[in-house]
């Protein structure tokens, strides 16, 4: 048997437990076994939670004037108490799992949550809820959705203009680029056909500098060659009255 001052250390102890607690699980067993009982510490301890059975005459004394009062009805007969100080999403998970696969030996008398008092019902709502950090982020996803679309639109306007520009000058700087082999083509077909061209107009020329000379060379040659005939018939010219008078003289002769 407990001393006195035992028994209120005991107190002493689960009031400052329900002081610095949230949330409460009240739990009676029955035929609980040793190996079954360690099981379901461990998982509670995993969650953050405090897990003791106690005396209902301690457990109404602990929790006068706490957010806990309103379960004293309920400290009757063999009484279990889980705490936590966390959210009540994983100890809820942890005591639904366990009153459905010890349902002939655990028993939900009632729970607190935030300071109200709940049902079993209201315990497995509670446990199929995303965990606190999931319902921030998706709390979050929700608060930053707007701005974020707000500022994909925004972004869009100079990004779309940017790549309209982009596009734009693309298309602008390809005729260039495309005109500019074509003027380079046609300088190299004109440099490609500026010596053929050269080379007709001299061919063109030459004869017809060589026509010239030769008309030239004919002319003094008609010059020369024209004296020439005119001496031949001068002195053929000569000749034949030269021959004429040697005629006449013959002819006098014999007329004597």
């Amino acid at each position: 048997m407990k001393s006195k001052a035992r028994k209120q250390e005991d107190l002493n102890a689960l009031t400052e437990q329900l002081k610095n607690s949230t949330s409460a699980m009240v739990l009676s067993f029955n035929g609980l076994t040793v190996d079954k009982d360690q099981r379901f510490r461990n998982e509670l301890r995993e969650t953050g939670a405090q897990y003791s059975v106690v005396k209902n005459t301690l457990a109404r004394l602990a929790v006068k004037d706490t957010p806990f009062e309103e379960a004293t009805e309920h400290f009757v007969g063999v009484t279990s108490i889980a705490l936590t100080d966390q959210e009540p999403v994983d100890l809820s998970k942890v005591v639904a799992k366990y009153l459905k696969e010890y349902k002939d030996i655990l028993e939900f008398k009632t729970g607190v949550v935030d300071g109200k008092v709940v049902s079993f019902e209201e315990v497995n709502i509670i446990a199929n809820l995303p965990s606190k950090e999931v319902l921030i982020a998706k709390l979050l996803y929700l608060l930053n959705a707007p701005a974020q679309r707000l500022a994909t639109v925004l972004n869009a306007v100079p990004r779309d203009l940017a790549i309209v520009v982009k596009q734009v000058s693309e298309r602008t700087d390809a005729p260039a680029e495309e005109a500019k082999p074509e003027a380079e083509a046609k300088t190299e077909e004109k440099s490609e056909e500026a010596p053929v061209d050269a080379v007709d107009a001299k061919s063109d020329e030459k004869p017809a500098d060589v026509s010239a000379e030769e008309k030239v060379e004919e002319k003094a040659e008609t010059v020369e060659k024209k004296p020439a005939d005119e001496e031949k018939a001068d002195d053929e010219s000569a000749a034949e009255a030269t021959e004429e008078k040697s005629d006449a003289g013959d002819s006098g002769d014999a007329k004597e």
